[in-house]
């Protein structure tokens, strides 16, 4: 292959990549890599305020052995986050991708059904999330009434959902999974936004070829949804689920608990401390999640 100034091609496209990337590599370094590291001396640290500014006493590990040993409140919060998080996000999954495939569809309207279900998660989200819903439908419409205890006199929640599926002989488990999800039904939803979209541009990049061939072999509409559809959004589907996670762990209460040892208590060693620890958790679950994923995602070449 001909080379220019002794490189070959491949090695030139090799260095325009590196050069497009460096400004995103240089801002990482910059801006996340060496607060990494400051994090994880502050949390090996006692940082005391002095009229100099502060002073860092090194501490060792003890910051980590008080949060497991002496702080319960960490401790419960950090498990509350995690099983919040192994709860919600596969039924963020399915409903995403039910709510794409529905979307996908042709009827008439279909322009302004996606309008009218986009933008109040796009546009307002964050506002929708921070308001007091009870302040105008009332409290006695969504809260639970005095001494019930599973919730099922809320007018929102699962009525005779629960009954119905226990009549039916499905386990108790997995009934109490499927009310707990339809009595967090507005969280569902308002957590499905970004999830929705990167499915519906991924189920508008099929090739209608394949839907074609299908339906000429005599496929049903069953049989071209789990053969066609669901292979081809898998690696979607491996997307979503990483963003969920973090999404999922980005809004918790441990997340408030952090900002207040930091920020009310100045007990800044403790609270980097609960952050790496934070990291550390939703390092290893991302890690388990991308490889149990990776092996059925299937990618077409």
């Amino acid at each position: 292959m001909k080379k220019k100034f002794g490189w070959s091609l491949e090695q030139r496209k090799a260095w325009y990549g590196v050069l497009f990337a460096s400004p995103l590599l240089f801002g990482m370094i910059l801006l996340f890599i060496l607060p990494l590291i400051q994090s994880f001396r502050y949390s090996l640290s006692d940082i005391n305020l002095v009229p100099e500014g502060f002073q860092i006493d090194y501490r060792g590990f003890g910051h980590y052995t008080d949060l497991f040993v002496k702080n319960p409140e960490f401790n419960r919060k950090l498990a509350d986050s995690v099983i919040d998080m192994v709860v919600n996000v596969p039924i963020i999954i399915i409903f995403s991708l039910f709510a794409a495939v529905l979307l996908n569809q042709k009827f008439a309207g279909r322009a302004l059904a996606r309008a009218i279900f986009f933008l109040p998660v796009i546009l307002a989200a964050s506002a929708v999330a921070n308001l007091d819903i009870s302040s105008f439908v009332g409290s006695s419409v969504l809260g639970t009434s005095d001494g019930g205890t599973d919730g099922s006199s809320s007018l929102l929640q699962s009525f005779e959902l629960k009954k119905m599926m226990i009549d039916s002989g499905l386990a108790p488990f997995l009934v109490q999974y499927i009310t707990g999800a339809v009595d967090r039904i507005y969280e569902i939803i308002s957590s499905s936004g970004v999830q929705i979209l990167i499915f519906l541009a991924g189920l508008q990049s099929i090739s209608p070829s394949l839907y074609e061939a299908s339906k000429l072999e005599g496929a049903t509409g069953y049989e071209i949804f789990w053969k066609v559809t669901f292979p081809m959004v898998t690696p979607l589907i491996l997307t979503n689920t990483v963003y969920s996670i973090i999404d999922s762990f980005n809004t918790n209460k441990l997340n408030q608990l952090i900002s207040q040892t930091a920020f009310q208590t100045f007990n800044f060693g403790a609270s980097a401390a609960m952050a790496w620890i934070y990291f550390a958790v939703v390092a290893i679950v991302l890690g388990i999640s991308v490889g149990l994923i990776s092996r059925k995602v299937f990618y077409y070449v």
